[in-house]
């Protein structure tokens, strides 16, 4: 069982993520690289939001692999190319989170290796089988 820590003495967090999760001895930890909003067929969605569904997707595809679900993701890692890209890709976060919400940052980058990726995002996950 995770265990949640948002001190009383630190600003509550600003969405649906925690500050701290401690992963208790003897997990698993799967690491994910960062996946892009590119579809098997080389699609590449124009809104940020259908390239962070295509993210998610396979983040799900690697936990499924692994066995675990979207509920033992202790940490995401998103970036995005535009601040007005906050909320689309927060939209898509939130929907495929589960409790207890893992920890999360969100950082605005200069680009990705193609023009057209708006969004990669990368995912800890912890599990004790």
């Amino acid at each position: 069982m995770k265990r949640i820590f948002n001190p009383s003495s630190v600003r509550r967090p600003f969405g649906n993520y925690n500050h701290g999760l401690l992963v208790p001895p003897g997990a698993s930890l799967l690491v994910t690289s960062g996946q892009l909003g590119i579809g098997l067929a080389e699609e590449v969605p124009e809104d940020v939001g259908a390239q962070a569904e295509l993210c998610f997707e396979a983040i799900k595809a690697i936990l499924g692999e692994a066995k675990m679900s979207f509920s033992d993701i202790i940490r995401i890692s998103g970036f995005v190319t535009k601040r007005e890209h906050f909320a689309d890709y927060m939209e898509v976060r939130d929907r495929y989170t589960l409790e207890p919400k893992p920890t999360s940052t969100l950082i605005v980058v200069g680009g990705f290796t193609r023009p057209e990726f708006l969004v990669e995002v990368e995912v800890t996950a912890a599990k004790v089988f």
